[in-house]
């Protein structure tokens, strides 16, 4: 029997009510194992309604009850990653240990959440005139929502709700309806750990659903991670209803690779990044930009190690990656690869065709690796978002910095390097949001912000770290005069007697 995924609303699963349902394949094979329930207008409705109702006690619940909550939710959490884990492995396809480590970045997000009261702290000025203090204090917004993507159906979700509701919010969850599962088992932990009903929904649907969040009068935030197409219109569209938006969009990630670094530990640190989790990542890089000599050597490095990836079921022990999430992705991903040639590229390495025995119709793909890609081919203008390595010659320093910020986008880079000097200058010219040096994927730990630059990013507010705080909440100021109580008629009078 095909299983079912509904909705959570107002504290329990809500059976899907418009009578529209989506397919959830298992990449591995291509068989649909469960239907989705996709929200109506009127669905979407309930959940903010709920999540209004909820906020008129959450709100105002004290910041040791509300921390209470989360610590309890991070046990439970603690307690199923492997659970968690596995309905990430069965929807997405990622391998088994791909899906826990990302648990244990969305776990680095509770654990920032559990201590928002040093967050929260207001601050205090006093006597700026006679007897008159200024203090400042940060509020909650209300009802916020989170769009998120299929590529980690629970790290992103947890980059956004256990902030906002730490924070004092209630949260509307629409996940990618294509791995629905994680969110569901969040919902239910959150539930168990003391989370009042309400506080905590999730919806499920398309684009119905999306744009009635945008457009829900109670809904204050609206926090998405996604397409750089999606994004801008994520961020028009909520902006022009009045809302606070973060849209985190695309990328195309360079690794600029000097003379003088180390080319094991940057051929090791390409495969890892380009081909980990299938490619399947924002922050994974899809350029690698040479200088001078070095490429023939890094590229020969590359590929040695590209071919012995293990490709097979993510719930696999001996499988490093697994399949892409849809067929139509992976048919998609692999015409980049046919079209390469003829864009003047060499094709090092064709992963398109792979199959996996026992698993013929799972949606696989290959490594694969192009060098001397020009820029203004399809196979590096695009996010490609799959297992494809670009590799670019230039002659200095000077013009694969030049390449990089030409980029319309600007998520992550990374540069390799043994000289510090040339490091230092590149983690101030790049025009990237975050920056590695000999380290691939510079994804910050939870207490730094996420987000990128340019084409990359739409709204003000990088996600969780700081900024996460300040974009689920607002300041006010309060102006204070008080007489002192010297002051008083005469009478009874309580107040300390003036010594001076």
């Amino acid at each position: 029997m095909t299983k079912i995924v509904n909705h959570w609303i107002g504290g329990k699963a809500v059976e899907g009510a418009s009578g529209t349902y989506g397919p959830v394949t298992d990449p591995a094979t291509g068989a649909v194992t469960t239907k989705v329930a996709f929200a109506s207008v009127d669905e979407v409705d309930t959940a903010v309604a709920a999540a209004k109702d909820a906020y008129a006690s959450w709100g105002t619940t004290s910041l040791a009850k509300r921390t209470a909550v989360l610590f309890s939710f991070r046990a439970l959490l603690d307690a199923h990653r492997d659970e968690i884990a596995a309905l990430i492995t069965a929807e997405h396809g990622k391998v088994h240990s791909d899906a826990l480590g990302e648990v244990a970045r969305g776990l680095e997000i509770v654990d920032l959440a559990c201590g928002i009261a040093v967050q929260l702290k207001g601050e205090l000025s006093t006597e700026v005139a006679s007897r008159v203090d200024v203090s400042s204090i940060r509020q909650p917004l209300g009802v916020v929502a989170g769009i998120t993507p299929f590529n980690f159906p629970a790290m992103v979700p947890m980059w956004m709700f256990p902030l906002a509701i730490a924070c004092g919010n209630t949260f509307v969850l629409k996940p990618s309806e294509k791995d629905p599962s994680a969110a569901m088992k969040l919902a239910e932990l959150l539930a168990e750990a003391g989370l009042p009903d309400g506080v905590f929904n999730v919806v499920h649907g398309d684009k119905v659903a999306v744009d009635r969040l945008l457009e829900h009068p109670d809904v204050a935030a609206v926090s998405f991670v996604g397409s750089t197409p999606i994004a801008r219109h994520i961020h028009a569209t909520a902006s022009a209803n009045g809302k606070r938006v973060q849209a985190l969009g695309g990328a195309k990630n360079h690794m600029l690779v000097l003379p003088d670094a180390d080319l094991d530990a940057a051929a090791d640190a390409a495969v890892s990044a380009a081909y980990g989790s299938a490619g399947e990542r924002c922050m994974a890089v899809s350029a690698v930009v040479a200088v001078g000599a070095v490429g023939d050597e890094l590229v020969a490095k590359i590929r040695e190690r590209a071919e012995k990836i293990r490709i097979g079921p993510g719930d696999d022990p001996a499988s490093e990656m697994g399949p892409l999430i849809t067929a139509a992705h992976r048919d998609k991903v692999a015409s980049y690869v046919h079209g390469a040639a003829a864009q003047g590229a060499e094709v090092v390495l064709d992963g398109t065709g792979h199959t996996v025995e026992g698993y013929e119709d799972g949606h696989w793909i290959g490594l694969s690796l192009l060098d001397g890609v020009s820029t203004d081919s399809d196979a590096y203008r695009d996010e490609i978002f799959g297992p494809v390595l670009c590799v670019l010659r230039v002659d200095t320093y000077d013009e694969g910095i030049a390449l990089i910020n030409a980029s319309p986008y600007g998520n992550g880079t990374a540069i390799f390097t043994r000289d510090g000097g040339a490091a230092r200058r590149f983690q101030l010219e790049v025009e990237a949001g975050m920056v590695g040096v000999n380290v691939p994927i510079p994804v910050p730990v939870g207490y730094h912000s996420f987000g990128g630059w340019k084409d990359s990013l739409f709204g003000d507010h990088h996600i969780y770290g700081n900024d996460g705080t300040r974009f689920y909440t607002r300041g006010k100021v309060v102006t204070t005069r008080w007489p002192d109580p010297a002051d008083a008629p005469a009478g009874v009078d309580l107040g300390f007697p003036r010594n001076h």
